[in-house]
């Protein structure tokens, strides 16, 4: 019998009729062999071996290496102890550390001890260019890219997720030990696939946030493994991230802004309550959408709820307050957050700062950034793009004007400020419309150990 592999997919060839398969495999009537997801190969070799059937293994194609890492720091406790409880675990599971902890620095561990080909998979082209050069200036090794225009595969490989996701039929054989940094983009209904045709019998999962509003953060135990070590913010803060503190600045909209915002918000109330319906119960908003399509009324409620939330989200109070804020920290490197890119070049030109959005191109947004980060600028406008996948270590000083309810949002852009040098407080403001939806968005996005000790202004 041979154990295969064929478009991200294990089959089991020449196979004698009442032997033992391996639970995963099911009959394939389309080519009459049994199959499975590639997914499932550790467990199906383990479980082969242990009945003693007599069996070929032709499924991998990836390599035992020799690497011997160039200047890799001593680690950090947390960091031997990730590496640790991983290996605990049959070197499976997802890793949950803050920004600016040194996540990268334990994957790279996770290389040097496992000594097979391995690909790297991170959300964004920037963050897969950091893990590129990371790795160059770890192992000396010629280092491989898919994605961003890249396609040259080597025994350490960077991609991206939307490049894993297209080319892992093909390559799912091609690497022992499979890398997800920022775990959390995993389980999305089109990535989970790329891990499924992956028979990487290795697998670590990098991310400071693995819950998912959707739910499916729970795939992760069967696409990576379980969680196997978990520090948060305020257990490293001071010792492994810099010290911080977290100030929330509740503002007044001008009376004309509240007219029209009551305005909308009942209007759109109005329709929710014609139809019983509750945006927090399941499938609420799905069923607004829905409704609100058929109809004029629909439409004009929909309507409302976006002026409503537009007019909270962006009051023009809030712009004085972070001009009181630029003020008070004349020679710090300020980082401000929105929720949409209008108000990002509203600011940016009110102000003379330079903004990066999901327009600006690759070449202006490196320049950018370089820029802040030598202190050419002190402050960088933005809006989400700018939540993970970048190094700004200088940055001690975050502002967020306006978000999404989501928690992983609020954690991440406060990890943007917490990478620790000497001397380094940080601070993140967090601006608020007072009496409007943004309450209720302030609330449900602080529910994080990270915001525990607030001071109200």
């Amino acid at each position: 019998m041979r154990l295969t592999f064929e478009e991200g997919t294990l089959l089991l060839r020449d196979f004698d009729d009442g032997g033992p398969v391996p639970p995963p495999f099911v009959w394939d009537p389309r080519v009459d062999l049994y199959r499975a997801q590639a997914l499932f190969y550790r467990d199906s070799l383990e479980f082969l071996r242990q009945s003693e059937v007599d069996f070929k293994n032709t499924a991998p194609r990836y390599n035992r290496l020799k690497l011997v890492p160039q200047a890799l720091p001593d680690p950090h406790p947390h960091q031997s102890e990730s590496i640790e409880g991983w290996n605990q675990h049959g070197n499976r599971g997802v890793v949950v550390l803050p920004t600016g902890s040194g996540k990268s620095q334990v994957g790279l561990m996770a290389i040097s001890r496992i000594q097979r080909s391995t690909l790297v998979v991170a959300p964004t082209i920037d963050l897969m260019n950091q893990w590129y050069d990371l790795l160059c200036a770890t192992f000396d090794v010629e280092v491989g890219l898919l994605g961003g225009g890249y396609h040259e595969l080597q025994d350490l490989t960077a991609a991206t997720y939307d490049s894993a996701y297209m080319h892992m039929e093909r390559y799912g054989n091609r690497f022992g030990m499979v890398i997800y940094d920022e775990v959390h983009h995993l389980p999305g209904e089109m990535y989970s696939h790329a891990a499924e045709m992956c028979l990487a019998p290795y697998r670590l999962g990098l991310t400071a946030t693995p819950e998912r509003a959707d739910g499916r953060h729970l795939l992760l135990d069967r696409l990576v493994g379980p969680v196997v070590y978990e520090k948060g913010i305020r257990e490293l803060s001071g010792d492994y991230l810099a010290d911080y503190r977290v100030e929330r600045r509740q503002v007044q909209m001008v009376a004309e802004e509240r007219a029209a915002y009551e305005t909308a918000l009942s209007e759109y109330r109005a329709f929710l309550e014609s139809k019983n319906l509750r945006l927090g119960s399941i499938n609420g908003w799905q069923q607004f959408v829905m409704l609100s399509s058929r109809t004029s009324e629909g439409r004009r409620a929909m309507l409302a709820y976006r002026q409503h939330r537009k007019i909270a989200l962006g009051t023009s109070s809030k712009i004085r307050v972070l001009e009181e804020i630029l003020k008070a920290h004349p020679r710090d490197r300020i980082l401000v957050f929105t929720n949409d890119n209008e108000t990002v070049y509203q600011i940016s030109r009110t102000f003379l700062v330079p903004a990066i959005t999901h327009q600006t191109r690759t070449k202006e947004r490196k320049a950018i950034l370089e820029g802040f980060n030598r202190g050419d600028y002190l402050t960088l406008i933005t809006s989400k793009v700018l939540n993970e996948g970048v190094n700004i270590p200088e940055a001690n000083v975050a502002v967020v004007l306006s978000g999404s309810a989501t928690i992983r949002e609020h954690v991440q852009r406060l990890g943007r400020i917490l990478r620790q040098r000497e001397g380094k407080e940080a601070t993140l403001y967090e601006v608020i419309s007072k009496d409007t939806v943004e309450d209720r968005i302030s609330q449900r996005r602080r529910q994080h150990e990270a915001y525990t000790e607030v001071e109200e202004a």
